[in-house]
């Protein structure tokens, strides 16, 4: 879905997010949408989150994320890293009016409820909303919400360091790349001076 970007996937607004979420019938892939929007990860690893990576034993939401190393993608020295990424408000709220599966371990259990669904089984769920919501042309993938994620938090001035450290990047040149910079956004820059 990747369309003329380079092999980088597209970087959405607020409002396509949301024609995107209304286009999800299930409270649960409603759930999986939010968690990439709000914490910038991978849909490699939120499809292996469990429950309690997510609530405490009370099932109330954790203040943090916990991404278990296991699941997280490998960095250029071939190790993997925990994360653990604050909650956002707006998610703590859709977690707070989620009840899991009490039968698995997962968050989002395959049928069985033995295992997680699988990545592709999440990227057909994001692209059958994409289409509805009649955004194919766009470019939209997983790593959409990762790079738009990013991308905010750079627009908002955060800085480098700081989205690092939330995002678990090791590298600040491949951080970079993730970074969509607009004609419009080069132009306010010319513009402050």
């Amino acid at each position: 879905m990747k369309n003329n970007r380079e092999g980088q996937s597209a970087v959405i607004t607020d409002t396509d997010y949301s024609k995107i979420r209304k286009q999800i019938r299930s409270r649960k892939y409603k759930l999986l949408l939010d968690l990439a929007w709000y914490t910038g990860e991978r849909w490699g690893a939120l499809v292996q989150l469990q429950i309690n990576d997510v609530f405490d034993d009370e099932d109330k939401p954790r203040e943090f994320i916990n991404f278990r190393a296991r699941t997280r993608k490998r960095s250029p020295d071939g190790k993997r890293k925990a994360r653990q990424v604050p909650v956002h408000p707006v998610l703590k709220e859709a977690l707070a009016s989620y009840k899991p599966e009490s039968d698995s371990i997962w968050l989002f259990p395959d049928r069985s409820g033995d295992g997680p669904i699988t990545l592709r089984w999440a990227d057909m769920i994001l692209r059958s909303a994409v289409d509805k919501a009649g955004l194919s042309a766009k470019g939209i993938s997983t790593h959409t919400t990762r790079r738009t994620f990013i991308t905010k938090l750079a627009k908002r001035g955060v800085g480098l360091a700081t989205i690092k450290k939330i995002t678990g990047h090791t590298d600040l040149k491949v951080l970079s790349r993730y970074i969509e910079i607009s004609d419009d956004d080069a132009m306010e820059a010319i513009a402050t001076l």
